[in-house]
């Protein structure tokens, strides 16, 4: 079976997520602590028992969830599989910098930093309540940026993320994004729902914050990574450092091309997707996308042992 290993973003956020790994993995425990001392303060304390809506505030969701995926990887290790297994690595959005960090292209204390600031970045970038984002249920992405561009009225309005052949989500102005999900509806879209977040990612409006992690990402360094990293803003394999980089910038305020990812991945022969970290929302994306590829979710001590005895 030929794998992927796939790394979700914001929104998997759990309070307790996690930690059933770090008790039972003592390489697990290390990177919490490693994250903590990174950052600088007890983000595993918020992460494990703290209050669900400081948790989601997007500069504590972006580093805690990449701890999260990183204390799976270390958790597959110590059970004696490593980054290898897989094919490719992908990410979705924040996603994104735990397969780098998984693939060994960034070290984790680079990578809670370089998260902890495009967060802080991507939340200050816009005033709050001037963004939103909507999820369009039931139209594909040609209708969608229809709909946006029809929308927009002289005001940002983007089809951002490109979920799955059912869910394509807009940002952009809030007035605009209201519009457009108005519009959505009209043109057939069986829902339009205004989603729960804190400012309008990957869109146009982002450009302060892409300028900010441009600065950033100059500072780290980048190694190749141990697999391809299939590129959120490309839906294609890259290995160069450089264009790694520069593609970490353009995702900001490109779109996450998620369907043509897998459908990219697929065409290359991948039958399997292991969903690492929290939550089974990719899994339950690429089922939709393409049925062939088995998903299983690696975020708790029996979710590893699983996979192990799957793939025995």
């Amino acid at each position: 079976m030929t794998i992927a290993f796939v790394f979700p973003g914001q929104g998997a956020q759990t309070i307790g997520m996690g930690k059933a790994l770090a008790d039972a993995y003592p390489a697990a425990q290390a990177v919490f602590d490693e994250v903590d001392e990174a950052l600088g303060e007890k983000l595993s304390a918020l992460i494990w028992e703290g209050d669900i809506e400081e948790l989601t505030l997007t500069q504590n969701a972006q580093p805690a969830l990449m701890a999260t995926s990183m204390a799976a990887m270390r958790a597959l290790e110590a059970e004696g599989v490593s980054i290898g297994k897989a094919s490719f690595v992908a990410g979705h959005s924040l996603g994104e910098y735990s397969a780098l960090a998984a693939a060994g292209a960034l070290s984790v204390a680079d990578t809670a930093r370089l998260l902890r600031t495009r967060g802080q970045a991507m939340q200050s970038a816009v005033p709050v309540g001037e963004g939103a984002m909507a999820a369009i249920l039931g139209l594909d992405l040609d209708a969608v940026r229809a709909v946006a561009e029809e929308a927009a009225q002289g005001e940002v309005c983007q089809a951002a993320n490109d979920n799955d052949p059912t869910q394509v989500v807009v940002s952009g102005a809030k007035a605009a994004v209201e519009r457009a999900a108005e519009i959505a509806k009209e043109k057939g879209a069986k829902r339009a729902i205004m989603l729960p977040v804190s400012a309008p990612f990957h869109c146009a409006l982002m450009q302060p914050a892409a300028d900010v992690m441009a600065e950033a990402l100059a500072k780290v360094e980048i190694k190749a990574p141990a697999v391809p990293l299939v590129a959120n803003v490309r839906a294609e394999a890259v290995t160069d450092p450089d264009l790694i980089r520069q593609l970490l910038v353009e995702q900001v305020t490109g779109s996450v091309r998620w369907r043509e990812s897998v459908q990219y991945m697929a065409g290359q022969g991948v039958t399997g997707a292991w969903e690492i970290g929290a939550g089974k929302a990719l899994s339950g994306m690429i089922r939709k996308i393409e049925r062939s590829i088995a998903c299983q979710a690696v975020g708790t001590p029996e979710d590893v042992q699983k996979a192990i005895q799957a793939d025995a």
